[in-house]
């Protein structure tokens, strides 16, 4: 199996990604993400809004840069990093848009999260709450 134990020492939960080479190379995300030790963190969906509670206009990479920047300060405040991050949906409404510009939301992943992907999932939806939200994003982290 590819993926390799992390975590584990000195009261650390140890999130381990597997990925079985029985199922297409993950791109972007896990196939699977196990947890041994640690609390569950549940963070709330996040959209681009901004301080103030407003939808900061953009394009969908950059309304998914403010929104995953939301989450990861969620993450922070909690007393976790990326790292910690078991599991994330993301919530699209446009998802021909999402994998137009997947390569794009990676980089931006890539420059906030790191290269340690969560088990993912990206899911269509009519709408959001946000009204001008085009992405929201929520997850589950391990913290020690």
């Amino acid at each position: 199996m590819r993926g390799a134990a992390e975590g584990g020492g000195g009261g650390e939960p140890a999130l381990r990604r597997v990925n079985p080479p029985e199922l297409s190379p993950p791109a972007g995300f896990s196939h699977a993400v196990t947890v041994t030790g640690g609390r569950l963190v549940f963070l709330a969906g996040q959209t681009a809004l901004d301080a103030a509670g407003r939808i900061v206009p953009g394009s969908l990479p950059e309304q998914f840069e403010r929104a995953l920047g939301n989450l990861l300060r969620a993450l922070r405040a909690a007393g976790g990093g990326p790292e910690h991050l078991a599991r994330v949906t993301v919530y699209a409404t446009d998802v021909a848009g999402y994998r137009a510009h997947a390569p794009e939301l990676g980089r931006v992943w890539r420059r906030l999260a790191g290269r340690d992907y969560p088990a993912m999932a990206v899911v269509g939806v009519v709408r959001l709450w946000d009204e001008e939200a085009v992405v929201e994003v929520d997850g589950i982290a391990v913290l020690p």
